[in-house]
């Protein structure tokens, strides 16, 4: 059975903001033992060491730069965790084996496993904050503590972006029914429909680039119907995908309106119409294509949502998303969600990024975007577009290679559930 922290997330997210990204849980306490010895055994040549014990009302322990056994006198960090408020003090340099012991040269903070208790100097427990100098506490565990895009762990992730993207320019898609895959980017003004766009770009291209407009505003920024096309490289090969943008959503109709999407899904509408929801895209508008191919068609729809907006919804919105998605639901577009933004979430840093999907935040919104459309959790690909930065970084361009596939891999879905007599329109 797999041993587990008595952390909370959020605890383990602040510990995580002072003594290092990611945290391996090496002893426990309750587990392995309470002794010196057993601890040393398992803990020992590690690395840098957080030592946590439990006390029903606090938090506290020792982190130690160079584990229990490698250099004899350094300094160590103490901590004391009350909620959310983390104090801290430092002392030594000593030997960092003499946290367990009872030997006179430390007297600042003492744990004795045997006996279940922490000592402290008076002045160790002022800096901390702590009720008493003599506490009982109930568990202790200890974590190795390493930065979690090292250099071993970046290799990884370089080596995985680079399958990624081998496994997109080699896809083919079902049956050979199609050349591409078109898909369609849908979901509310400032979203990060463009900017997806721009960061898969930017990710073929090998440098940050910027070639739909983004706009965040109540007004967005283009009213015209656009399919990009993305090339393997500056001078490269098309490859086997288009995304097609449309306007973003808004709460009134606008210049989209739900006929002007479904002649889009149909492949009734051509590159750069601007729309007006005066005058829909319908059989007898001038710009209405009236016998589109397959390859036409729309293959996959991906509704696009903020991380940072998506709670406040307006009413209107989330009633017109339904909408739409249930006329997607009546023609059988296959549909997955796409949320970007999530690295502007309360305590999210880059090195979350590498196993996102794990962070409670990111959950919550997962969680909220599944109870309030309905889609599946399973159906929800996390992304970080590029928006500040000016170079590319592996972590996210990870996320948006998985993400991409994610959606090819739907539209062979698509294409496999066509009938018959809708494969034979050409490609």
């Amino acid at each position: 059975m797999a041993v587990t922290t008595c952390l909370t997330w959020m605890q383990e997210k602040h510990l995580k903001t002072y003594f290092g990204e990611q945290f391996s849980l090496l002893y426990k306490a309750s587990v392995h033992g309470f002794s010196k010895e057993k601890l040393l055994d398992r803990c020992s040549h590690q690395g840098s060491i957080l030592t946590v014990v439990y006390n029903e009302y606090h938090i506290l322990g020792a982190y130690m730069p160079g584990g229990y056994l490698g250099e004899l006198d350094i300094s160590i960090t103490l901590f004391a965790f009350q909620e959310t408020e983390i104090s801290k003090c430092e002392i030594g340099p000593l030997n960092p084996c003499l946290l367990f012991s009872g030997n006179n040269i430390n007297s600042e903070f003492i744990i004795n496993l045997e006996k279940k208790a922490v000592v402290t100097s008076v002045t160790t427990m002022e800096k901390l904050g702590l009720p008493q100098c003599c506490m009982s506490f109930k568990e202790c565990e200890v974590f190795r503590c390493e930065d979690l895009l090292d250099k071993r762990s970046m290799d990884g992730i370089i080596e995985l972006k680079e399958s990624l993207m081998s496994a997109i320019r080699t896809y083919k898609p079902y049956g050979g029914l199609v050349h591409q895959i078109q898909i369609l980017l849908l979901g509310p003004i400032g979203a990060g429909k463009s900017s997806f766009f721009n960061a898969v770009k930017s990710v073929f291209r090998g440098h940050v680039t910027n070639q739909a407009l983004v706009g965040s505003d109540i007004t967005g920024v283009s009213e015209k119907y656009r399919r990009y096309v993305v090339k393997d490289g500056k001078d490269g090969d098309p490859l086997p995908f288009i995304l097609c943008d449309l306007p973003g959503l808004s709460e009134k109709e606008g210049r989209l309106c739900l006929d002007d999407i479904l002649s889009v899904l149909k492949g009734h509408v051509a590159d750069r119409y601007q729309f007006n929801s005066m005058n829909p895209v319908k059989p007898g508008h001038g710009d209405y294509i009236c016998y589109p191919l397959l390859k036409d068609r729309i293959h996959c729809v991906a509704f696009v949502f903020s991380a940072y907006s998506v709670h406040c919804l307006s009413d209107e919105m989330v009633e017109k998303i339904k909408r739409i998605r249930k006329e997607l639901i009546k023609c059988g577009m296959v549909q997955v969600v796409l949320l970007t933004h999530v690295d502007t979430l309360d305590l999210i840093t880059k090195g979350d990024l590498i196993d996102i999907y794990k962070c409670v935040p990111v959950k919550l919104k997962l969680e909220e975007l599944h109870r309030e459309f309905g889609f599946p959790l399973s159906d929800i690909f996390v992304v970080s577009n590029y928006s500040s930065e000016w170079e590319l970084e592996p972590v996210k361009d990870v996320l948006i290679l998985s993400a991409l596939r994610q959606m090819l891999w739907a539209a062979d879905d698509f294409l496999e559930d066509l009938p018959l007599e809708e494969t034979n329109r050409g490609v």
